[in-house]
């Protein structure tokens, strides 16, 4: 389906002129904030990664720290914002751009989709905003914009779809404003076009150029599959303590949460009794245990629930404090220098708690 968009530019550089959110990586769009914040917002609404950015770029403040940055410290000033390759993949680029661009970003579209963890949105979102590039930048939130002004039924999630909108855009892009104009869009998504619930047509400033609006089917658009349901996980998770230490453990390097510490666990939700047996038989004799109540977390495709015990150890058997992949962290250590994913933060609050 094809639609004229050049009408709407000259009222969304307005718009975005008078209402855009004043953002730390706007108000400096020099290449490295630009870069690490977009690839925070991935998943992630723009007012939880405020303070994020904030400490991130304080402590690794251009791209030569962050090439050099020890992973585990790397890693805790990114925990609470998930999906952790992601940042893996930045020190990774961190790296090729200090040794192949003398540690600066190359300012061009097909360079930035040749790093890790760049893909087509990011190149276009650095290049338009930090350089100037006329290149689209179309995440979510443009795909629903464009496809409600439109009012096109077309999926979505299909790479010809999107491929279709991408040179519809690059037809209208402004030359002189190209970043203001993506991130018109983007922020138009977020403020008003919204994705859950009814948008608020009325604070729009295409309004009257949009066909959903006109056809009112706003709420029908845009068009995608129903997401397949999550795969759906029992567990017991144990806060184990010994000395005022915490047993964490070293998850394998790939797959779910790979690479990344976490509270050990066992498969299916176990009852008092049936956990006191399960630890009878491996060798730990305990002092004291008390329930931590249920929890849930879920992931792209998987619900984790979970029951947590906190289990205080009499002694340590040679094999748990010689066990490589075991880690026993005193309080510090686990709050300011280990990162222990938030599936597990329901069961590790009291500990913090008591820190503060």
């Amino acid at each position: 389906m094809t639609y004229d968009y050049k009408e709407v530019v000259p009222y969304l550089l307005h718009w975005f002129d008078r209402n855009a959110r004043i953002l730390a990586w706007r108000e400096n769009p020099k290449p490295y904030y630009v870069w690490v914040s977009e690839i925070m917002l991935q998943q992630t609404r723009v007012e939880a990664v405020k303070g994020y950015f904030d400490r991130f770029v304080t402590e690794l403040p251009d791209i030569k720290s962050l090439a050099q940055a020890e992973e585990e410290r790397l890693l805790k000033l990114w925990e609470g914002l998930g999906y952790y390759n992601r940042v893996r993949n930045l020190q990774k680029a961190a790296k090729i751009i200090l040794k192949e661009y003398e540690g600066e970003m190359p300012a061009s579209y097909e360079r930035l989709l040749t790093l890790p963890g760049i893909g087509v949105y990011t190149a276009g979102a650095i290049s338009s905003i930090a350089f100037g590039i006329p290149v689209p930048a179309i995440d979510g939130n443009v795909l629903r914009v464009m496809k409600r002004i439109a009012g096109s039924f077309d999926d979505i999630t299909k790479e010809s779809v999107k491929k279709e909108l991408w040179q519809d855009i690059v037809k209208i892009m402004p030359k002189d404003r190209p970043g203001d104009f993506n991130q018109s869009l983007m922020e138009l998504g977020a403020m008003v076009c919204l994705p859950n619930g009814k948008p608020l047509c009325d604070q729009c400033p295409v309004m009257h150029l949009c066909k959903a609006f006109h056809d009112d089917i706003t709420q029908q658009l845009p068009v995608k599959p129903a997401k397949k349901e999550r795969r759906k996980e029992d567990r017991t998770i144990l806060l184990l303590e010994y000395q005022n230490r915490y047993a964490i453990h070293k998850r394998m390097e790939k797959g779910l949460l790979a690479g990344l510490w976490e509270l050990p666990g066992i498969e299916n939700k176990l009852s008092a009794m049936e956990l006191s047996m399960t630890l009878k038989d491996w060798g730990l004799a305990t002092e004291q245990m008390n329930s931590l109540g249920d929890a849930k977390h879920i992931f792209s495709h998987v619900e984790w629930n979970m029951i947590g015990y906190h289990v205080i150890l009499k002694e340590l058997p040679l094999q748990y404090s010689s066990d490589n992949s075991i880690v026993w962290a005193d309080t510090s250590e686990l709050i300011d220098f280990y990162s222990v994913p938030n599936a597990f933060r329901a069961f590790t609050k009291d500990i913090k708690q008591k820190k503060n």
